[in-house]
């Protein structure tokens, strides 16, 4: 039964994303776009932050725009049409280029420099993107989640609704994660984050497999957020022990200590490194790969070629619905581990 729902997911987002590709398949003076021209273009948006959902092709969601400048501007992101029209508010003109707001004037006017960078003043964009407009959703979705599961537990010992989903992943989180890496002494300090990160990750990778372009997790400053966030709980619950071993290791020579110091607290920086970019890199890539067998789909002459595509792309949307629980899964492990590191006891 499960292997048939995963098939109708993968399915499903195979056929929606593949519209994605249909339209107009012209530029912006009317000529023919180049199809793989196109689907380049579109893989990319779908990789990008923007200020508005396109639901389908040519029929979009708008989204707030937030500017901070000489006080605070407020409108909605289809006044921009597309980069085409110049937004006035409160005096001052604002136009949009590749996703960047950029103050400028009346008549739209963007200088640049030898190497085609804009030279415009940027105002402070405080704006709800499609990134920030979809992990705002899932936090609270996550709060009355936890809160419905956590009054269920007060009627009985089992819990109710989606709380039956969520209390055996939890349970694992607890008796695979914590508990063997952090220690039955200390893995309570850090259930509620661990609990956190994971069920965060896990439905923001699961959110990117539609077909509305939501890529959050595929975003350096997401995965940045949430490495230096383990990296910061780490380092501030560090116990004694911890410190002795980055700074003046037990058992070892001063010559070697001296020399493994830097070591060390190198080792300091590349454990969320490696946190940042893995997560970053294989979502990402992931994308890529499913978006880019999907223009195949499309731009296939032949049939039997365009059903090989399909079926290959329906394969990996399966697989990519694995990696997305495992990815939250690894992030959630590697994190535990730090924590364990931190408040080992001595031997």
């Amino acid at each position: 039964m499960i292997k048939e729902k995963l098939t109708l997911l993968a399915l499903l987002f195979a056929l929606f994303s593949a519209n994605a590709f249909a339209g107009d398949h012209s530029e912006g003076d009317g000529a023919p776009k180049d199809t793989k021209t196109e689907i380049k273009e579109t893989i990319k948006h779908h990789l990008k932050d923007a200020h508005y959902f396109e639901l389908y092709h040519g029929v979009e969601m708008p989204l707030p725009i937030i500017l901070v400048d000489n006080g605070v501007h407020f409108f909605m992101s289809s006044k921009f049409d597309h980069g085409k029209a110049v937004v006035e508010s409160k005096g001052n003109y604002y136009a949009i280029d590749h996703g960047k707001i950029y103050k400028t004037d009346a008549q739209g006017t963007l200088e640049k420099d030898a190497e085609n960078h804009i030279l415009n003043e940027k105002p402070l964009d405080m704006s709800i993107t499609k990134n920030v407009f979809v992990i705002i959703l899932m936090s609270i979705f996550l709060f009355f989640a936890f809160t419905g599961l956590s009054k269920s537990y007060k009627k009985g010992p089992i819990p109710t609704g989606f709380g039956r989903f969520l209390e055996p992943l939890i349970l694992f989180i607890r008796d695979d994660i914590a508990i063997p890496n952090i220690g039955e002494k200390h893995y309570k300090r850090y259930m509620s984050y661990l609990l956190t990160v994971f069920f965060f990750i896990w439905f923001l990778n699961l959110s990117g497999m539609m077909p509305l372009g939501i890529n959050v997790t595929g975003s350096i400053v997401v995965t940045f957020s949430l490495a230096l966030t383990t990296f910061i709980i780490t380092q501030f619950t560090a116990n004694k022990n911890y410190w002795g071993h980055v700074f003046w290791m037990p058992g070892v020579p001063v010559p070697m200590k001296i020399v493994l110091m830097p070591i060390e607290l190198l080792g300091l920086i590349i454990k969320p490194f490696s946190l940042m970019i893995r997560l970053y890199a294989n979502i990402t890539a992931g994308h890529v790969v499913l978006m880019s067998l999907i223009g195949l789909v499309y731009a296939a002459g032949h049939w039997l070629a365009s059903g090989a595509f399909f079926g290959l792309t329906l394969f990996l949307g399966v697989i990519e619905l694995l990696v997305a629980f495992l990815q939250a899964y690894i992030f959630t492990m590697l994190t535990a581990l730090y924590f364990g590191s931190a408040v080992e006891e001595h031997h």
